[in-house]
């Protein structure tokens, strides 16, 4: 293992025991939500993962130290301190662990803490990717270079709909990185079902997509995958209305000169402000979708690598 890594007790019984661990990142938590709202949402995302059958691995670095799975004070401390907590991406991991310092883990800073303990299955809200205006600013998110290297499979509710969703998903297959619809043939919006772009493939079960991973990892086609879970139609805000909040959104980040690292926090905030707290309900409702569907993934990967195992 890892000298820098610590394993949670829970974690790391799983792990020698091969039964299934999710990795949850914690941006979300200091980022993603207001306070009280993170914490009970976080810890409500690793019930329902044990709830499906598998153990919860929220990823951060706290004290210059990767951890995967954290204690519930641990959680509750990074949601109190909130936006004071910086963002982790694979950038910032050398300084935060020689300074000893605290960050939250993006999905890419995730996936790397999550490869190194072994863990095969991540679940997230959405997966960052290309910022609207990108062929100027050149803002692309390292989620997408990250899909690209490490073989950790993502299960979101597509990209973050504050962004350029058909470049988002030009760039993935630019990169190789696989985009599997759960039981849709299209890119989900985040906050809706549907965006209007077609999905190269699709998978309807856990053990589909499970078959899908295996398949890619045995024949040493490194990186990630994206599994693209739809929001649940009774949570979604449909994309005409949706779209509208964060056209005003992004107006007002521009006008504001927010920039780079703050843009997303921002644009969520303000965006759950115009819906009247509705995107913050179908941002914790997708989350907790996603972890579900992590669950079930993860148990019928370990499944069939026994099974395999086995034949």
């Amino acid at each position: 293992m890892n000298a820098l890594l610590d394993l949670h007790p829970e974690v790391a019984d799983a792990l020698h025991h091969g039964r299934p661990v999710v990795a949850l990142e914690s941006t979300i938590i200091s980022h993603g939500m207001p306070w009280p709202q993170n914490a009970e949402t976080a810890l409500r995302v690793e019930a329902a993962v044990r709830e499906h059958g598998a153990v919860p691995a929220t990823i951060a670095v706290i004290d210059g130290r990767l951890k995967a799975g954290l204690s519930r004070e641990q959680i509750e401390s990074l949601a109190q301190q909130g936006l004071a907590v910086p963002k982790a991406s694979r950038r910032d991991l050398p300084l935060l662990i020689a300074r000893g310092a605290t960050g939250a883990t993006t999905v890419a800073a995730t996936m790397i803490v999550a490869a190194l303990a072994g863990i095969r299955v991540f679940a997230t809200g959405g997966i960052g990717g290309v910022h609207r205006g990108a062929e100027t600013s050149f803002d692309i998110s390292a989620d997408l270079q990250e899909l690209a290297r490490t073989s950790v499979a993502v299960v979101c509710a597509g990209a973050k709909a504050i962004l350029d969703l058909p470049l988002t998903l030009e760039y993935l297959e630019t990169q190789g990185v696989p985009v599997l619809g759960f039981g849709t043939d299209e890119l989900p919006a985040f906050y809706s079902r549907e965006s209007g772009l077609k999905l190269p493939a699709r998978a309807d079960t856990p053990a589909e997509l499970a078959a899908v991973l295996h398949a890619k990892w045995q024949a040493g086609l490194e990186g990630g995958v994206v599994i693209a879970n739809p929001i649940a139609r009774e949570h979604e805000i449909p994309q005409p209305r949706i779209a509208g909040y964060i056209a005003q959104a992004l107006t007002e980040a521009q006008a504001q000169g927010v920039a780079g690292a703050a843009v997303t926090p921002f644009l969520l905030a303000r965006v759950s402000e115009l819906t009247g707290g509705a995107s913050l309900k179908a941002n914790i409702e997708l989350v907790l979708s996603n972890a579900r569907l992590a669950a079930q993934v993860a148990g019928a990967l370990v499944a069939l690598h026994i099974q395999v195992g086995q034949t």
